[in-house]
């Protein structure tokens, strides 16, 4: 089974990795009067992405084999930011992206 994280990162590296929960989760826990689990606040991220645009804001939803934890993409981008990053825009889905493009460079 897969389970899906958020991930936020900037020119200066990674600033966030949260894991999705799972809606069945989220149900169950209603179910047994338990507290939710916390979704990440994307929109939270967004904003924070939005208005600081000069560190190029990268925002992605990523899916993962069983195993893979949060801690396991930090370890992944402090060993390889450059592969890392490389890796979610390959695999995951973009949510928010102020990447800097080599197009939009005016003065070589």
């Amino acid at each position: 089974m897969n389970h899906q994280f958020a991930i936020m990162w900037d020119c200066h590296g990674l600033e966030a990795v949260q894991k999705v929960p799972d809606p069945a989760d989220r149900t169950f826990a209603i179910l047994a009067n338990k507290p939710l689990p916390q979704l990440p606040n994307l929109n939270h991220w967004e904003l924070r992405a939005r208005y600081n645009p000069q560190r190029h804001y990268e925002i992605y939803i990523v899916s993962a084999t069983d195993g893979i934890t949060a801690d396991d993409i930090c370890d992944m981008f402090e060993a390889s930011p450059q592969t890392a990053a490389d890796t979610i825009r390959r695999l995951g889905t973009v949510f928010y992206s102020d990447r800097v493009q080599e197009d939009r460079v005016v003065i070589r």
